[in-house]
């Protein structure tokens, strides 16, 4: 059981063909605009990622340094791609992730042959499935419901793997896995089952980028500086405590209170800290600052890093988004499935991809020794549910009173699909963030594009 550480949509020919019309006159910025458009690589500053986040990715991923860089700057480049072609394609797309030693390929699913142009024309290999991802996403959604009246301590993890086009269930017991699928009511065409003998559980002992001690007792880990108005905090890992539990620094220094936390069902947490601690950008690498820049969500398939105290920097790449995964405590959904490897301590702790926030370390299975798998409550559900503004060195202020421009507002959590207006014009978000002063939706066409 896996451990929380520390636990078919028919369209026109006719259609098709002005949806690529349309994406080979936007080309990469989104828009008709002559402009040259601002390289994702920029916006996301993957230049930020620090030698000790490379050391760790050359070291966890086989690269040199220079491929390394590369990989993050092609990574921020297929994020903003993916973005753009599934708002172009609608109710026909199916996935994306990137894959090879740099990233170096971007592959985007469609469920209609029609769409292969659009995909081709921006840079993409295009590959055509049977189901499209708003299915895959509402089967398992049923199964979310379904774990809730149903014990699945032995059918532990399930996601949508858009690379297989299916919804699997890990199970230590295929029969198990059946049983919740027959719960569901889920076709088994949208299905694939995986027998594995991981029992995911939370680490309570670990800590992450920097230690923090919950009541004078158990350890966890800061997962990312935050504000809350004035209010200077963090955010961490829901399983570490419970709201008005009490909280001490590395230095065992009187720190803060637990103001909100949900577990089970999400793994996320904030603490407010008094007047002697300060919110900096930063997650502590030995000593060592690794600037926070952003949250741009990162593609399947892209490298993501651990800071923890007991493990120090691992790497590896993101497996799967919206994982469910049940630890003896109860169901957690919503969760990021990777290969980084993590032992008791990290808890709570920080997973970044290049200088983009990813989110806090929640549980897994496995260890550094021999390898694992680890789960992280994604940074920007978090922000949301509690109203909090990632610290960056980008910006990541509290917005003016009134933000000028239209809708669009900084330190708001937008997801792909989003519209707001700004300057008068309309924009669809491409990829999941927290918007920031700077990143005006005309400033960034790696967010945003021209509805």
């Amino acid at each position: 059981m896996p451990h929380r550480h520390l636990p078919r949509r028919t369209r026109s020919v006719g259609a098709a063909a002005a949806a690529t019309a349309a994406l080979l006159v936007a080309g990469l910025s989104g828009s008709a605009s002559a402009e040259p458009a601002t390289p994702a690589a920029q916006t996301l500053r993957t230049d930020a990622a620090p030698p000790a986040l490379l050391e760790a990715m050359e070291r966890d991923l086989g690269l040199d340094r220079a491929q390394a860089e590369r990989r993050l700057a092609n990574e921020a480049e297929a994020g903003a791609t993916a973005g753009r072609l599934r708002a172009a394609l609608g109710a026909d797309f199916a996935g994306a992730w990137v894959r090879g030693a740099e990233s170096g390929t971007l592959t985007v699913a469609t469920t209609d042959a029609r769409d292969i142009p659009a995909i081709e024309a921006q840079g993409a290999k295009a590959t055509v499935v049977r189901h499209a991802l708003t299915d895959l996403d509402a089967a398992k959604s049923r199964l979310d419901r379904a774990a809730r009246r149903n014990d699945t301590t032995d059918a532990p993890v399930w996601y949508v793997d858009v690379r297989t086009n299916t919804v699997v269930v890990q199970a230590v017991r295929p029969s198990a896995a059946r049983a919740l699928l027959s719960a569901a009511g889920i076709d088994h065409s949208l299905t694939r089952i995986e027998k594995s003998a991981d029992r995911p559980r939370a680490l309570y002992d670990l800590r992450g980028g920097e230690a923090y001690y919950i009541n004078n007792s158990g350890r966890c880990s800061i997962g990312f500086p935050i504000t809350r108005g004035t209010q200077e905090g963090y955010a961490t890992a829901g399983h570490c405590g419970r709201t008005g539990d009490s909280t001490s620094g590395y230095n065992r220094v009187a720190q803060g209170t637990f103001q909100g936390s949900v577990f089970p069902g999400r793994d996320m947490a904030w603490v407010a800290t008094n007047s002697q601690w300060t919110a900096t950008p930063y997650v502590n690498r030995g000593g060592q600052n690794v600037q926070v820049t952003g949250s741009t969500q990162a593609p399947v398939g892209a490298s993501v890093c651990r800071s923890g105290s007991t493990t120090g920097w691992h790497c590896g790449t993101i497996q799967v988004l919206n994982t469910s995964v049940t630890y003896p405590e109860g169901t957690i959904t919503g969760v990021t499935q990777t290969t980084v490897c993590a032992e008791p301590g990290d808890s709570g702790g920080s997973y970044i991809s290049g200088s983009q926030a990813q989110g806090v370390t929640s549980g897994g299975s496995g260890n550094c020794s021999s390898g694992g798998t680890t789960f992280f409550q994604p940074i920007n559900p978090l922000l949301q549910n509690y109203g909090l503004t990632l610290k960056t060195t980008g910006g990541g202020e509290e917005p003016p009173e009134e933000e000028p421009g239209g809708t669009w507002s900084a330190g708001t959590v937008y997801q792909p699909g989003d519209t707001v207006t700004y300057g008068g014009a309309t924009y669809r978000c491409l990829q999941g963030h927290q918007a920031q002063t700077g990143w005006e939706p005309p400033n960034v066409p790696a967010l945003w594009q021209r509805a």
